[in-house]
This record gives structure tokens, C-alpha cells and sequence, in this order.
């Protein structure tokens, strides 16, 4: 049901779970919260995958050398960003039945059993709008060791300032009938060992790279027959993601093996909207909890998530050279801890 293309942890959740958030909603003043604390750790989690893989050594190319590199990169979810405490006292039109905070799995966290969410909003005349709507859960059963996948394909060039040009381009593809990205990402990476002329005669390499990426994907949002209280028309969630990240590498070149470490700082900005046409339907009881019919309500683009992750962050990895071929791992420690692998065809 949860495909995993080159943004992974968001088109999975956009197959299996973006249809969920239109129930929510139906918490009409709460839903941009609430939808917030659901989603935010796949937004951070997509931040620091997304950086990942940029450089395999310290080394940047002679004049004219190029690389082609396919890459996985994997952000690790720490247990505090699996779940999220639901406190009714938090909102203004929320309630659980057990009426208790509870520990609610986020979109990276697990399945876990059906909660339902109590909505009670006052009309203003001594009546209330009543409805309900079932949380949804978690895709990390989905996830290859619970991680937040970024695959990545790069090309990069040798420019004659001892300067990489690297480059990451998806166009704007449809995955299927429902689902279109995009990915747009340009590195530079500059080698400061040529300002030291003891290090362009030893094994020793340093070097400085910034890249930049910009993704975006959307997903067709439809009704759904489980939702029959929420009517869909024309239905978009839409997420941008800009991320930035600057590192400085310290490299140790060997004839078959490379050996490489950096330290640096990266920083995103994500964004997700529910864009559309939505009508919610509400029972209508009075202040005694007696029916008394039904209400609706009209929204027009009713969601819009604002969030910004950045910090410090170190790598250590390896490289193998085998002739062109050259295969490759890492290791960042930061807020998501990442893993990245790959294989790169290179030509100095």
C-alpha cells in the first residue's frame, strides 16, 4: 500500500496516511496542532536524509573528472519523536474518551491500536457541532530498519579551480495517478589542501562543500468511503522541502581504501498544506446532549505546517576503491542519526 520512491518517508505516508488527515478535520480550531504533532518528526526525519551523501572523500576531481553516484540514505527516528502526548487540556475542542493524556504513535511511529478523538465545538447559541474521527498511525512497520529513506542519483563534475559542480535532478514525475515529485540539488565542494603545499605530496586531503536541495511532492486527495462526514473536491496535500548544508572534510587517500570525516551544520524548512475544497458534516445536539440535527461547514485550503530543523552535525566513513568503481558508507551523528551507502562510478 506505501510505495518508497526517491522522498521515501513522504510518499509512503502520502499513500497510506494523507488520506487519514482529512478526518482531522474535523477538530475544526485544533487540526493545524494536531496534524503538526503527527506529522513533524517525517518532516525533520526527510531534513537530514536529504543532506546525507553528498561527498565520498575529501578529494574533489581533476579537470574534467566526473562521478556518478546512486546513494541510500537513512534517518534514524529517535524514541522520543515515535509518539506524541495527547492532552485534552491542550485544546480547545478535543477530548478522548478515557478523558487521560495518552501516548499517540507520530506518522514514523507504530501502527498501535485505534484511538478515537471527541470533538465538541460551541455554534454560539447554547448548541455544539459533535463529531469523531479515528487517529491515524504510524508506517514504521514500512520503514528498512525504521529509518527515513532518501535514495539519491548525483553527477559530479571537475571544475579547473580543484572544484566539484554536483548535481541532483528529478523531474517533475507522476508515480502514479495520484502522486508527482520533484527534486532539484547543486553542490559545491572546494579543495583547500591545494593551499598547503605539504598536503598536495602526503595521503592527506581537506576540503569545503555547501549544497542545497529543493523537493516537492503532492499527493490527489479523494473521498473516502470510511470519511462519509467529510466531502473532498478537488484535493491536494501538497509538501515543499529546502534544506542547506555546509561541511568541512578531512580525508586520508589510499590506493584501496579511503578514509574520511567532517563536521559541519545543515538546516531545512518543510512545508505541508491540504489544498481544496472541504465540507465537514457535525451532528448538532444542545447544551443537554440532545440531537438536533445536522450542520456544515465549508473550508477552503484548511492546512498549512510550517517547519524548520537544523543543527551541528559530524560524519565518519569509508570508501573502497575497486579500479572506476567505488563503494561506500557512512555514518552522521546528529538529531536523526543517518546511514548512508552506496556505489559511485568516478574518473578522475
Amino acid at each position: 500500500m506505501k510505495k518508497w520512491i526517491f522522498v521515501g518517508a513522504l510518499l509512503s505516508f502520502f499513500n497510506g496516511n494523507a488520506q487519514d488527515l482529512e478526518s482531522i478535520l474535523l477538530a475544526a480550531g485544533d487540526a493545524n496542532q494536531l496534524i503538526n504533532q503527527y506529522i513533524e518528526p517525517a518532516l525533520k526525519g526527510l531534513t537530514y536524509s536529504v543532506n546525507g551523501g553528498w561527498y565520498t572523500s575529501a578529494e574533489t576531481h581533476k579537470k574534467f573528472g566526473f562521478d556518478v553516484t546512486i546513494a541510500a540514505n537513512a534517518a534514524f527516528v529517535p524514541n522520543k519523536d515515535k509518539t506524541f502526548l495527547f492532552n485534552p487540556s491542550d485544546y480547545t475542542f478535543l477530548s478522548a474518551p478515557s478523558q487521560n493524556n495518552e501516548n499517540l504513535p507520530t506518522v514514523l511511529g507504530q501502527d498501535g491500536n485505534s484511538t478515537m478523538v471527541d470533538v465538541r465545538v460551541p455554534v454560539g447559541d447554547g448548541t455544539f457541532k459533535i463529531a469523531s474521527f479515528e487517529m491515524p498511525g504510524g508506517v514504521a512497520e514500512d520503514l528498512p530498519a525504521s529509518g527515513v529513506l532518501a535514495p539519491t542519483i548525483q553527477v559530479g563534475f571537475g571544475l579547473p579551480t580543484k572544484t566539484d559542480i554536483k548535481l541532483r535532478l528529478v523531474p517533475n514525475l507522476n508515480y502514479d495517478d495520484r502522486v508527482a515529485a520533484s527534486l532539484f540539488g547543486l553542490g559545491l565542494q572546494h579543495d583547500l589542501s591545494q593551499y598547503f603545499p605539504l598536503m598536495e605530496v602526503s595521503p592527506l586531503s581537506l576540503s569545503v562543500l555547501g549544497a542545497f536541495t529543493t523537493t516537492k511532492a503532492e499527493y490527489e486527495l479523494l473521498n473516502d468511503a470510511n470519511t462519509s462526514n467529510v466531502n473532498v473536491i478537488n484535493g491536494v496535500a501538497e509538501f515543499k522541502l529546502n534544506t542547506w548544508m555546509v561541511q568541512a572534510i578531512a580525508g586520508v587517500n589510499l590506493k584501496i581504501i579511503n578514509f574520511y570525516a567532517s563536521a559541519g551544520y545543515n538546516s531545512g524548512n518543510s512545508t505541508l498544506k491540504l489544498l481544496g475544497d472541504y465540507t465537514l458534516s457535525y451532528d448538532l445536539e444542545d447544551e443537554n446532549g440532545s440531537p438536533l440535527g445536522t450542520v456544515s461547514e465549508s473550508l477552503i485550503d484548511p492546512i498549512n505546517i510550517n517547519a524548520d530543523t537544523g543543527g551541528v552535525r559530524g560524519t565518519v566513513g569509508m570508501r573502497v576503491n575497486l579500479s572506476v568503481f567505488k563503494l561506500f558508507a557512512d555514518f552522521t551523528l546528529q538529531e536523526y542519526n543517518t546511514v548512508t551507502a552506496g556505489i559511485a562510478v568516478s574518473v578522475r
